[in-house]
This record gives C-alpha cells, structure tokens and sequence, in this order.
C-alpha cells in the first residue's frame, strides 16, 4: 500500500518456543501472523544461523530473503573493571567464587537447571554463591517458586535474588562475577552473552542462540552439550577450577566480541537497508546513501 520495501526481525519464534523442553504456550494467532510475515516481507534479518534454519524449517520463509545479522553490545558501556573493587562496591566476598544469572524468570531459561547445578557443586566449591538479576519483583509468582525452589534444594545460602537492575548498572556485576551462566531451552540470540565478555567475564552457555560462534571453549567460556543439571555443573566446573594461569586474561575475553560493538554491527544493518532499497527504487537508495553519508560526516 505505501509501495515501500518491508524488513522484519523476529525477538524469538513462537513454533520454537513451544517445541522447547520448557513449557511454552504460544498462541496460534501469533504462530499464524508470523508465517504470514515470513511469507509477505522483503528481507528478514536474524541475528545466528541457527535462527534461520529455524525460519526455514518452521516457517518456510524464502532462504533469499533471510540474512543473517547478529546482535551488538556498546563497548564503551560495558568493559572490563577490576574484580576486586567491583566485588567491593557490591559487597561481595573477595575469596567467593561467584557465578551470576541474567534474564527473565520464564521456564525456558532453565534457571531451575542452574540451581540444580550449583547444588551439585556445593560440596565442590564451599565458596561458590549465584547471583540471579531479573523477575518481576520478590511478590511475584515466579520469584517465590524460584526461591522455594532454592530451599529445596538445599543451596538458598548460596543464592541471592537482586531482582531488576538496569542495564547501566550491569557491568560491575559482570567483573565482579567469575561467569556468566546462561542456560536457556532456546534463544533467538542471547545478548547477557555480548554483555559479558565485552566485560571479559566467562559465560557458560547451552548451547542456544548464537553462542557457539561467540564462544570457545576453554578461551572465553563453556558451551556444555544440554541444560540438563549435570552437564550445566561440569561446565561451570571446568571455569571454576581453572588454574589463574591457564585463564584467559579479560583483554582476550572481551577482544572475542569485538566484531558485535554497536557501530559494526549498525553499520551491517544500514547496508542491508540500502540493498533493499536499490532493489526496490536505485533512485531511493542514492537518496538514502546521500542523507546517510552527511548525517555520517
């Protein structure tokens, strides 16, 4: 109707929530009006590989049309601090081994796995305590289940619920943190990832989103094979007890994010723009890049 070009990206898909492990209930109307956009726009930008071939396998979207886009992180917001003056600012224990969760408190981030996790390592690392930012306040149903569940399992000592921080805030967290755990069913990307090692701290991740072109092991963190509890407890494992000098130092770490800062990859997106706009009008993309590049300048 406007006789303009259509770009989309999807936050996440709702065929792959509701085929995760996680009880998920997306609607069909949403299920419906996606495959009708996957079907109808010019261009749809997903930001890891494993995001396309899910709009290939469950959405049948045309594979000319998909380009692949990742995430970025603002390297100038999050960057390395010194762990002892972060920890010290936060009040933490100088000698703990802190590990630190990031996200919502939705079933599909398997937080109950992590838990699961660090009660299996308890006895292990007498020192080690979680952190878990996000929810929706302490009265909120899901916080009150995760925290009987932490109860339950025998490590409440262990964890402490921050509830929301703003993103500004996050990066003390980050260096003050010995890793970053994500262990989610499914992620469309996973953008605490970028955070994190742009803050060179290690993440231990399932293996979701686009983690496995982010991270390698042994460097910069862990891809462990499933969320199941025992294998998200030997991957954390495997950072923990890793030797001060067999650690990656935090320049290494961040320096494995480098191509996501925030100007590359806007720079990726106003490229895929203008294509998709020679391809609909040259004259509009001569317009575009004109403005663009005295805007730039």
């Amino acid at each position: 109707r406007w006789r303009c070009p259509h770009l989309t990206m999807f936050h996440t898909l709702g065929i792959v929530k509701n085929n995760t492990a996680a009880p998920e209930n997306e609607p069909e109307l949403r299920i419906a009006h996606e495959r009708w956009l996957a079907k109808v726009a010019d261009r749809i930008i997903v930001p890891a590989e494993r995001e396309r071939q899910n709009l290939l396998t469950f959405y049948h979207a045309p594979a000319e049309r998909v380009s692949i886009i990742p995430c970025g992180v603002d390297p100038d917001a999050f960057k390395p601090r010194d762990r002892l003056a972060a920890r010290r600012m936060l009040g933490l224990a100088a000698d703990a081994q802190i590990a630190l969760y990031v996200g919502r408190f939705a079933p599909l981030k398997g937080i109950d796995r992590l838990f699961a996790a660090v009660a299996r390592l308890k006895e292990r690392f007498p020192r080690l305590h979680l952190l878990v930012i996000g929810g929706d306040g302490p009265d909120a149903q899901s916080t009150r289940g995760l925290q009987q569940l932490v109860h339950e399992l025998g490590v409440g000592s262990r964890t402490s619920f921050l509830g929301r921080i703003d993103q500004r805030e996050l990066p003390p967290y980050y260096s003050a943190a010995d890793l970053l755990a994500v262990t989610s069913h499914y992620e469309s990307f996973g953008l605490v990832v970028l955070e994190a090692l742009a803050c060179g701290t290690p993440v231990l991740s399932t293996p979701v989103g686009a983690v496995e072109t982010i991270i390698r092991n042994g460097v910069n963190g862990e891809v462990v094979a499933s969320p199941a509890a025992a294998d998200v407890a030997e991957g954390m494992a495997r950072i923990l007890s890793r030797p001060p000098q067999r650690r990656a130092s935090t320049r290494r770490i961040r320096a494995s994010v480098e191509n996501y800062s925030w100007d590359k990859v806007a720079r990726a997106v106003r490229q895929s723009y203008a294509a998709l706009l020679m391809d609909h009008d040259p004259a509009q993309a001569t317009e575009y890049y004109t403005v663009s590049n005295v805007l730039q300048s």
